[in-house]
C-alpha cells in the first residue's frame, strides 16, 4: 500500500494580498460625467483667506510691526486728553461696599502714598495733581447708596471698590455690584480698608484671599485686593490709575459727555431763565451746539453757545477757539446752526377726516368676527370673487355688463367653461372661510347624524349645575397642569360678541396678516405722531458716524450756555453729569428692550406693573408690556401676561429714542412685594405715589433693541368647550358659547383641541349655545375644544423718574 500523501499548508500571515484596481472609469469623459457639473473645491486643509496664506519671514515681521504701530496709535489717542499740565483729569470713583467704609480716608491714604497732601471733601469731588506721574486725578466719592454709586460709576475712568476687613458685604452691597456691572463699567480695582486691625497678623492674608474670592465672582480680572494700610500697595494702585489706558464704556463713549464741575445761574426773576452756564471738561465724542443735552435730574435743554473755560494756570488752545471781536478772554468754540435739534418730542399733528368717517361706519357693517383681513359675514362682499356669468361666445367685458344675473342658460349658444371656478370661490373649511351663501350644512346636504334627530335645550337649572361642575373640574386641571394659561370664562348672561368685540381670529399667529385699520379707534394718543424709521440700522449707522465729525474736541474745558431752564431747578440738587444726545434721541418712539428677569427673583413679574428703568443716562418710570422675542414674518408677537424668573422677553413702552445696544437696569420698589396677595400684584392702575429711591431692588437687566412702531403685540384669549356628543368626526360642543348669535358671530374661526385636532363650526343647535363642529379626525371624549382670539395691546407712555420720585 502506497504511503499517504501529506498536504502542506502555508500560514495565512505569510500571504501577500495585492491592492486591487478599483477605478472602473478613470477617463476624462467619465470623470466629467461623474462630477455632474460640480467644480472641484480646494484641497482639504488649504489656506483660503489672505491671513492663512504662507508668508515669508520679512512679511511676518512687517505685519507685526504694523500691528505694534496701530496699537501705539490707539493708545496715544486714548490717553492724549490726559497729557500736559492742562489735560483732562482721570475720573476715579470711590465706591464703598459696606456701611463702615470711610471714602475720604481711602482717598487720603492713596494721596499720602505719592506724597500729595490736600484737603479731601467727603461728599464732593476732589481734584489733585500727581507730579510723579504728571497726571491729574479727580476723585469722585460715592455714598453707600445705589443711585449715588450708579451716577458716579458711569462717569468714571477707574472704579475703586473699597471693602471692609471687619464687615461682610451684605445683600445691598451685592445688588450695588450687580447694578454697576450691568450699566457698564471701566477699569476696576479692589482695595480693603482696616486690614491692620485684624489680629493676630497671620489672619490678614486669609481675610485678603477671602475678599478676593468674593470680588472675583463679579470681576474675574481682578488679580489682587490691595490694602490701603500699606503705603506700597496704595502706591501701586495710584500708579495703575495714572499709567493704564481706560477701557471706557461703549454706550457712553458713543456720545459727548462731561462731569459737571460748576453751575452758574444768572440774576433773574423769570420762571424760565436763559444763559444758565454748565462748566466741565468735554469727554467722549466732540460736543456740538446743534445737539440737545440731557442733565440727569433736570431734563433736556438746547445749547445757546459753547465757550472756552480754561483753568487759571493754563492757556487756551488757538485751534479750538474763535476769538470774539475785541475780546480775548471769552472764546466761542461753537454756536448753533440752522440744523439745531428742536425740543418737539412728537411729530406735528395731521387731521385725517376720511379715516374718522371710515371708523364710524365700520361698526355698523360688521356681522362677524374679523379673521385675518376680512369680516366673512359682513355686508361687504368685496373680498369674495364674483360668480361667473354664462355668456355667449365672443362677448366682451363691456357687453357682459348688460346681461342680467337671471339670464336663461337653456339656449344652445351658452357656454359653461367657467363652471369649475364656482367650486374655488366658496373656500374649503380648512381655510376657515364660510360664505353666507354657501352654508356648511344645508337641508339637502348629507349629514352624519340621522335625519330624525331632534335637539332639545336642557332646563336652565340642569344646565347651570352641569356648567358649574364642568368649570370646577377645569379649574382643577388648570391649577395642576397650566394647560390653558390664556383661557377666559364667560358668564352665561354675557354676550361674547360684546365682551370680545376687540378680538379677532388668525389662521396662523406667525404668518397671517394683521389688519391695522381695525385698531385705529383704540390707538393711544399721538400714536401716529411717534418717531418712525424705514431703515433703523442704516439710520443708526449714519447718526453714529455723524457724531464722529465736528464739535468741540474732547479734553477741552468749556462753559455750556443753556436755553429755557425753569427757575424751579435752582433749589434742586446740582447735576453731576451732562450727556449730549444723538440726533432724534429727544423724540418719543416705541422703545423695545430685550429684558431678562433675575433668577433670584421669586415671583413672576406681571405685565403693566410699575417699574423703574435706567436706560443710559435716563431713568424712567414705565409700565411695560411683554411679548415673545421671536422673529416672525408678519411682525406679530404673542403678549405675555407674566415674565417668569430666568426667562427673557421683549418689554415695550413709549419713551425717548435711544440709539445702539444700551444696557438697561430694571428696578422695583421693595414695598410692593411686602404687601399681601392681590394688593401686591394689582398695581397696574394704582394711583401714582412718590418713589423712594432708597427702596429700590434690582430685579432684571436688558438691552435696547431696534424701535418698531409697527410691531404688533397680540393678546390671546381662549374660549374652551366640552364635547357633549361625538359621532365619528362630527361633535356637539357646549359651554363655549351660550346663545346662537355668538356662534353665528364667531363661526368663521378655526377650532382646535388639546391633542392636536383641528375643526370648524358646522351649525348651531338650539338657543343655549350648543353647536356642531367637524374635525379632521375623531376626538377623544376627555379632550377639550378651544378657539383662539387675539387683540392688539398698545404700550404705555413712560414718565421721567424726577417728576415722580420723592
Amino acid at each position: 500500500m502506497a504511503p499517504a500523501q501529506t498536504v502542506h499548508h502555508h500560514r495565512s500571515t505569510t500571504k501577500v494580498s495585492h491592492k486591487p484596481y478599483k477605478s472602473k472609469h478613470a477617463s476624462k469623459s467619465a470623470l466629467k460625467d461623474q462630477a455632474k457639473g460640480k467644480i472641484e473645491g480646494d484641497e482639504r486643509g488649504g489656506r483660503k483667506t489672505p491671513h492663512q496664506q504662507l508668508k515669508t519671514k520679512l512679511d511676518r515681521r512687517n505685519t507685526a510691526r504694523q500691528r505694534q504701530a496701530l496699537k501705539h496709535q490707539e493708545r496715544s489717542q486714548a490717553t492724549s486728553i490726559f497729557a500736559g499740565q492742562g489735560g483732562a483729569p482721570r475720573h476715579v470713583a470711590i465706591v464703598p461696599l459696606s456701611a463702615d467704609i470711610d471714602a475720604a480716608a481711602a482717598i487720603a491714604s492713596i494721596n499720602e502714598s505719592v506724597d500729595v497732601l490736600t484737603d479731601v471733601s467727603p461728599d464732593g469731588p476732589t481734584r489733585v495733581r500727581i507730579e510723579r506721574f504728571r497726571q491729574s486725578v479727580q476723585y469722585m466719592p460715592a455714598k453707600y447708596d445705589l443711585i449715588s454709586a450708579l451716577d458716579v460709576c458711569r462717569m468714571a475712568d477707574f472704579v475703586i471698590l473699597v471693602m471692609s476687613s471687619e464687615v461682610e458685604v451684605d445683600e445691598e452691597g451685592e445688588m450695588l455690584l450687580r447694578s454697576i456691572q450691568g450699566q457698564g463699567i471701566s477699569n476696576v480695582l479692589a482695595v480693603v480698608q482696616g486690614l491692620d486691625k485684624i489680629e493676630p497678623p497671620k489672619k490678614r492674608p486669609q481675610v485678603a484671599n477671602s475678599l478676593k474670592s468674593f470680588i472675583n465672582h463679579f470681576f474675574p480680572n481682578i488679580e489682587k485686593v490691595m490694602s490701603l494700610d500699606s503705603r506700597q500697595e496704595s502706591s501701586n494702585a495710584i500708579r495703575s490709575i495714572c499709567t493704564a489706558t481706560p477701557k471706557g464704556i461703549h454706550w457712553r463713549d458713543d456720545r459727548s459727555w462731561m462731569f459737571v464741575e460748576d453751575v452758574k445761574w444768572p440774576e433773574s426773576n423769570l420762571d424760565v431763565v436763559d444763559d444758565v452756564v454748565i462748566t466741565g471738561v468735554v469727554r467722549g465724542k466732540g460736543l456740538k451746539a446743534d445737539r440737545i443735552v440731557h442733565l440727569p435730574g433736570w431734563g433736556d435743554f438746547q445749547i445757546d453757545s459753547i465757550t472756552a473755560a480754561p483753568l487759571a494756570t493754563t492757556k487756551p488752545k488757538r485751534e479750538d477757539a474763535m476769538a470774539v471781536d475785541g475780546n480775548e478772554t471769552t472764546q466761542i468754540l461753537d454756536t448753533p446752526t440752522a440744523d439745531q435739534d428742536d425740543m418737539a418730542a412728537i411729530a406735528p399733528e395731521e387731521i385725517d377726516m376720511a379715516d374718522d368717517d371710515m371708523i364710524s361706519m365700520a361698526e355698523t357693517e360688521k356681522k362677524g368676527v374679523l379673521l385675518d383681513d376680512y369680516h366673512y359675514f359682513s355686508d361687504d362682499d368685496s373680498h369674495i370673487p364674483p360668480v361667473p356669468k354664462k355668456l355667449p361666445k365672443g362677448t366682451s367685458n363691456y357687453q357682459s355688463a348688460w346681461y342680467l344675473e337671471d339670464v336663461s342658460d337653456s339656449g344652445s349658444d351658452m357656454d359653461d367653461e367657467d363652471e369649475p371656478m364656482q367650486m374655488d370661490t366658496a373656500g374649503a373649511p380648512e381655510d376657515g372661510v364660510f360664505p353666507d351663501h354657501h352654508e356648511a350644512m344645508t337641508e339637502g346636504a348629507p349629514s352624519e347624524y340621522p335625519q330624525s334627530e331632534m335637539f332639545l335645550d336642557p332646563s336652565p337649572e340642569d344646565e347651570a349645575q352641569e356648567l358649574a361642575d364642568y368649570r370646577a373640574s377645569r379649574k382643577t386641571e388648570a391649577e395642576e397642569d397650566l394647560e390653558f394659561p390664556d383661557e377666559i370664562e364667560l358668564h352665561p348672561n354675557t354676550l361674547a360678541r360684546e365682551r370680545l368685540a376687540r378680538f379677532r381670529g388668525l389662521k396662523n399667529l406667525k404668518l397671517s396678516h394683521w389688519e391695522t385699520s381695525e385698531d385705529r379707534p383704540y390707538e393711544p394718543e399721538d400714536w401716529r405722531r411717534l418717531l418712525q424709521f424705514a431703515d433703523v440700522r442704516g439710520s443708526k449707522n449714519r447718526i453714529i458716524r455723524e457724531a464722529l465729525i465736528g464739535g468741540v474736541n474732547p479734553g477741552v474745558r468749556v462753559d455750556i450756555h443753556l436755553r429755557a431752564v425753569p427757575s424751579i431747578l435752582r433749589n434742586s440738587p446740582k447735576p453731576r453729569s451732562l450727556f449730549s444726545l444723538l440726533r432724534h434721541e429727544h423724540k418719543q418712539t416705541v422703545v423695545n428692550v430685550s429684558m431678562t428677569l433675575n433668577s433670584t427673583v421669586e415671583k413672576p413679574l406681571k405685565a403693566k406693573e410699575q417699574l423703574i428703568v435706567q436706560c443710559g443716562a435716563r431713568r424712567l418710570v414705565v409700565n411695560p408690556i411683554f411679548s415673545s422675542a421671536d422673529n416672525t414674518p408678519n411682525n406679530v408677537h404673542k403678549y405675555d401676561r407674566f415674565l417668569h424668573p430666568g426667562r427673557s422677553a421683549i418689554a415695550s413702552w413709549i419713551g425717548p429714542m435711544t440709539w445702539g445696544s444700551v444696557p438697561i437696569l430694571v428696578f422695583k420698589q421693595k414695598q410692593a412685594e411686602e404687601e399681601d396677595g392681590d394688593e401686591a400684584m394689582d398695581t397696574t392702575d394704582a394711583k401714582e405715589e412718590p418713589i423712594a429711591l432708597d427702596q429700590l431692588e434690582l430685579i432684571g437687566t436688558g438691552t435696547v433693541v431696534a424701535p418698531d412702531q409697527k410691531r404688533v403685540v397680540a393678546k390671546r384669549a381662549i374660549l374652551t368647550g366640552h364635547p357633549y356628543k361625538i359621532h365619528k368626526r362630527v361633535v356637539t360642543i357646549r359651554y363655549m358659547f351660550f346663545n346662537a348669535e355668538d356662534i353665528q358671530w364667531f363661526k368663521a374661526l378655526q377650532l382646535w383641541t388639546r391633542r392636536g385636532r383641528s375643526g370648524y363650526f358646522k351649525e348651531s343647535l338650539g338657543t343655549h349655545g350648543y353647536f356642531k363642529a367637524t374635525f379632521d379626525a375623531k376626538i377623544n371624549p376627555q379632550d377639550s375644544v378651544g378657539v383662539s382670539l387675539y387683540k392688539r395691546v398698545f404700550p404705555r407712555k413712560a414718565k421721567t423718574l424726577d417728576a415722580i420720585a420723592a
